[in-house]
């Protein structure tokens, strides 16, 4: 199951990462948060997208490491 939330933190990460920030920040630029919800669902979608970064960065380093 770690394996299976890993892979789907990095998919997530790597193909939806543009569409979270953009639609984000345009949506952010329209709105005026007053809904604590709305808050915490855009936190919530870009520290998932931040992790699947780091995860994802994470393993590639060490699989660099592992052929240099």
């Amino acid at each position: 199951m770690k394996h299976f939330l890993k892979f789907t933190t990095v998919w997530i990460s790597q193909n939806l990462a543009i569409p979270f920030w953009t639609i984000g920040h345009i949506h952010l630029m329209t709105t005026v948060y007053e809904d604590i919800m709305e808050i915490l669902a855009s936190f919530g979608m870009n520290i998932i997208v931040a992790i699947g970064f780091w995860i994802n960065y994470r393993d590639d380093k060490k699989q660099q490491d592992g052929i240099c």
